[in-house]
Order: structure tokens, then C-alpha cells, then sequence
């Protein structure tokens, strides 16, 4: 099961807690050990006993599901300052914030933009960097976060 069929899997369940999911990934090999790990967000911040809770409500589920293979230890944190943007919606609630992202392939001839994420839009977002402004489409990133928060 993939990364996207997971995170469909849990998170309705994290949402009714009153939690947003912001990203599941599932990492390592079903042979050498695998680590499923889920980054939860509230609008006051997350304390160590919201993972718990989150945590104790993602095992029940999967203990149900079963959606992966092999064997493999369950993680629930918050996204910290490097949080991961992995929707339009979190790129645009994080307008005017410094941005890192990894393209998949060369855009404009560069797969790396760390500069001011200067507008968001449904497909792609605008990064401006060395006072130039880059239109970088969504579907083209391999990887997105913040640069810490201020």
C-alpha cells in the first residue's frame, strides 16, 4: 500500500480527534524493518500526549486494516520547524514564508528553490529567489518544507 492509500486510510480518523495529518510515509523494506511515520498538527501546536493519542488511534486502525506488508514500528510527531508542505492548502498557509523544494526533474534549469514563497495557487506556487520569481507546479516536486518558523 502506498503513501496516499494510507494517509486515505487514517485520516478521517485523525481529523475527527481534531488533528490535521499533514503527511504519512512509509519507509525501509518489508525484509529489513519498516517505519511508518505520521506527522500531526493542530492549530495551538502539538504536545507529546497528542501523538500518544493519535498514535493509540492509527495502531487500532491498522490492527484492522492490516494495509502493509511485513512488519514495521509506528511513529506519530508533530511536523516541526521544517514541516513538510505537501498540498496547495499548506503551501498556501504558509504564504511569505522561506521555503525549501526539491524538484523532481531540472526546472529552468535548477532542481533546488530555497527562497520566499511569494504566492500559492491551485497548481503550482511562486518561489522568489536571487530576485527572480519561479512558478513551480505542484505535481513536479519530489519534496517541500519550510525553513523554520519565526
Amino acid at each position: 500500500m502506498d503513501n496516499s492509500a494510507i494517509r486515505t486510510l487514517l485520516e478521517p480518523a485523525v481529523e475527527d480527534m481534531g488533528y490535521e495529518l499533514v503527511m504519512v510515509e512509509l519507509a525501509g523494506s518489508p525484509a529489513g524493518g519498516q517505519v511508518l511515520r505520521a506527522y500531526i498538527d493542530a492549530p495551538g501546536g502539538i504536545l507529546l500526549e497528542d501523538c500518544e493519542q493519535v498514535s493509540r488511534q492509527i495502531s487500532a486502525i491498522l490492527d484492522v486494516e492490516d494495509p502493509i506488508k511485513g512488519e514495521y514500528t509506528l511513529e506519530v510527531s508533530s511536523p516541526g520547524i521544517d514541516r513538510p508542505l505537501v498540498s496547495p492548502e499548506h503551501f498556501l498557509r504558509f504564504e511569505g514564508k522561506q521555503v525549501k523544494v526539491l524538484m523532481r526533474e531540472a526546472h529552468l534549469g535548477r532542481r533546488r528553490f530555497t527562497g520566499l514563497l511569494a504566492e500559492a495557487g491551485p497548481e503550482c506556487a511562486v518561489i522568489e529567489l536571487d530576485g527572480e520569481a519561479y512558478e513551480l507546479p505542484y505535481k513536479g516536486m519530489e519534496k517541500a518544507n519550510l525553513v523554520g518558523l519565526d
